[in-house]
Parts: structure tokens; C-alpha cells; sequence
């Protein structure tokens, strides 16, 4: 028989699996996206020109979102991340209003999935930014 103690270790468990597991493929997809833009495959060093960038910025631009997504991943430093993955990923939401397309909503969206999952997966997190009784 199952306490109502444990039946709420296992639902916080689930909780903290949901959110790693929704950490780990944005995260997944961010460091692919930096590895690619480091490696300048055409399509990247092709849309970073449209924008107006120099192709000699793509790999740095690349490093800096693969080492943001690495501060992230790590639970002591995973705040300061998602604080400098927001500053990125508002980088992206402004050149893409600059350029008139309508882009800028994934952006958008994707920095906030990164702090919904840190807020699940932080107690810390939930207590700062949760709602109050």
C-alpha cells in the first residue's frame, strides 16, 4: 500500500524527470545549433550574412550559445544559463523583428521553455518566481 508520503516522492520524481528530460532536448538542440554554426555549415553562415552579420562571427556566436547551454546544464550555475541563454536568444528575437520575419516567436517560445524547465526542475527557482498564497 502506497503512503501519501510516497505517492508524493513519486510524483516529485516524475516532476524532476519531466524537466530534465525537457532540459536536455533544448539543450540538445542549442548545442547542436552552436556546433553547427561553428562548424559554418551553409545554411547558418548563409542566414548569419542575410542578417547583416559577418561570416567571421558564426563560430564565435556558435562557442558563446554552446558554453551558455553548458552553464545552464549545470544545477549550480543552471540560473546564471538561463539568464545568459535569455540575453541570446533575445539577440535573436531582435534581428529577427529587424528583418521584418516572423521567426522571432520561436526564439521567444524556446526562452521561455528554458525557464519553465528550470523552474520545474529548481526549488529555488519556483520559490523566487512562484505564486504567493
Amino acid at each position: 500500500m502506497q503512503t501519501a508520503m510516497t505517492a508524493r516522492r513519486t510524483a516529485m520524481t516524475r516532476k524532476q524527470i519531466a524537466s530534465w528530460a525537457l532540459s536536455g532536448f533544448l539543450s540538445l538542440f542549442l548545442i547542436v545549433d552552436g556546433l553547427a554554426r561553428v562548424a559554418k555549415v551553409d545554411v547558418y553562415v548563409e542566414g548569419l550574412v542575410k542578417a547583416g552579420y559577418p561570416e567571421s562571427t558564426g563560430p564565435w556566436i556558435g562557442l558563446v550559445l554552446v558554453a551558455c547551454t553548458i552553464v545552464y546544464l549545470v544545477p549550480r550555475t543552471a540560473v546564471l544559463g538561463a539568464i545568459l541563454l535569455t540575453g541570446y536568444l533575445g539577440g535573436a528575437v531582435a534581428t529577427h523583428v529587424r528583418m521584418e520575419e516572423s521567426n522571432y516567436l520561436f526564439a521567444f517560445a524556446f526562452g521561455v521553455l528554458i525557464w519553465g524547465a528550470l523552474y520545474l526542475r529548481d526549488a529555488d527557482v519556483r520559490a523566487l518566481v512562484g505564486v504567493r498564497r
